[in-house]
């Protein structure tokens, strides 16, 4: 790891020092943010990586190409750091990876999240950039030695070049540990790194389940919010804000347990609310793609022709509880190839791999079960299934989120309206990692856990 610094003088007009914990919230509701008065660090990149070492809150990182943690290093992040990206694309681009084998402690608090974004943004400002400003720099990877379904079980990470071996993710260990990842912002990423090949926002690849990734937020992403590679990761209290592709996406395997996730996108904006595969060369390999998911609330674009909530391909399956699928013209799609006697989505919905229980539909598609399954293949089997009563899967216009909003003007407020079908209903899948709660979506009627330390409510979007 190659070093530089440079002194930050600050000049602070108000007369008075604060810092992400200390300062009274802004006229919107949110915090304000202050750029830590101290030293500017460049961290370029190199074959070294960046050692076990500290990024502490009273300097500025700044990423300088491919900036790796190697095998057997640790990246400890204090709370409160920022970490900024000098622009670039294809391989001038900047991004943070924890390569296989090595770990990332970055503990982020609700009163002081570590904050990535890209190098011109002024994080004590938030009129200095526009608000769909995307794909200023790389993002952040996270690569490990859980089990993935590619070929020979390893595969090398999309978004990096394919030379650099240390981009190599999965294994055979399923508890595999890459670390902590909390109270974490990802903001402005997504640079294109060859022919429609952009890095998402937070890439995970064979991470194992002694990973905690919780709390982590992923602004205006020029692809996907977060995608996951394999693995068995668990995540939860995830924001998909605003990004130009998929919120969710998931491929190879993965098989991780997660609740509470938020994704919403931009008027008339394109991708999918989840893009969901299953195996890569051959479909059909194993181990499928089963994670489960509970409490999602998801906001599609609205007036998109065309976009799906959910894609399931590539003989995907996933287990989807309780969650609240809003604003998406198209419903959703479960591939259907059983023409062709190979495996697909709908074996995996057959064989029980593949589940949708306790959702609430509300204005999507035509609010009909026939109009939600319209896009899929023979969608008689969809239909029928959505409509099945074990299923309790519901249909509904009337409103069930409080309001939806896609403004920075203090109105979006995504928790469940007064008198929603969303205050109940909801039945927990199995397991301790699930927190037991009575309602569908991601938020009861009185707690916003995405208050104070996202992005999204620093910019006066949340109510």
């Amino acid at each position: 790891m190659k070093v530089t610094s440079k002194f930050l003088l600050a000049l602070l007009l108000t007369g008075s020092v604060c810092t992400f914990t200390s300062c009274d919230d802004d006229d919107n509701g949110g915090p304000v943010i202050v750029d830590p008065v101290g030293e500017e660090i460049v961290i370029t990149e190199s074959a070294a990586g960046t050692g076990t070492v500290t990024w502490t809150a009273n300097n500025t990182y700044i990423l300088d190409g491919f900036v790796f943690v190697n095998d057997g290093q640790t990246l400890t992040i204090e709370p409160g750091t920022v970490i900024k990206a000098k622009p670039g694309e294809g391989e001038n681009a900047s991004a943070l990876i924890v390569a296989r084998g090595g770990k990332i402690m970055a503990q982020g608090t609700a009163e002081k999240p570590i904050i990535f974004t890209a190098l011109e943004d002024d994080v004590t400002r938030i009129d200095d950039m526009p608000l769909d400003a995307t794909g200023r720099w790389g993002g952040v990877i996270i690569l490990g030695k859980a089990t993935i379904n590619r070929p020979g079980g390893e595969g090398a990470i999309e978004g990096i070049p394919t030379e650099e071996t240390r981009g190599t993710y999965g294994g055979t260990n399923d508890t595999d540990n890459s670390g902590i990842f909390k109270y974490v912002s990802i903001r402005h990423a997504g640079t294109v790194i060859g022919s429609n090949n952009e890095i998402n926002g937070l890439t995970m690849g064979g991470v194992g389940s002694g990973t905690t990734i919780e709390y982590v937020e992923v602004y205006s992403n020029q692809d996907d919010g977060f995608e996951w590679f394999g693995g068995t990761v668990n995540t939860k209290y995830l924001v998909s804000a605003f990004n130009d592709d998929d919120q969710f996406d998931y491929d190879q395997g993965w098989r991780g347990n997660n609740q509470f996730w938020f994704g919403i996108y931009r008027e008339g904006a394109g991708g999918t609310g989840g893009e969901f595969d299953g195996g890569s060369n051959p479909d059909d390999a194993e181990p499928f793609s089963i994670p489960v998911i509970s409490n999602a609330t998801i906001i599609g674009g609205n007036s998109l022709d065309g976009q799906n909530a959910v894609m399931l391909v590539d003989n995907a399956g996933g287990k989807i509880y309780n969650s609240v699928f809003a604003d998406f013209r198209g419903g959703i799609v479960v591939e259907d190839l059983s023409d062709e006697n190979v495996g697909d989505s709908r074996q995996r919905l057959e064989e029980g791999d593949l589940m949708f229980r306790n959702n609430i539909f509300t204005n999507v598609a035509d609010n009909t079960f026939e109009g939600i399954a319209a896009v899929t293949p023979n969608q008689g089997f969809l239909v029928d299934y959505l409509n099945a009563s074990e299923n309790s899967n519901r249909v509904t216009a009337d409103p069930v989120l409080a309001n939806i909003s896609r403004q920075n003007n203090g109105t979006l407020n995504p928790l469940a309206a007064s008198g929603s079908a969303a205050l109940s209903g909801a039945s927990m899948p199995e397991g301790s990692f699930f927190t037991n709660v009575d309602y569908v979506g991601a938020f009861d009627n009185a707690n916003n856990w995405m208050k104070g330390w996202t992005y999204i409510d620093q910019l006066g979007y949340l109510q």
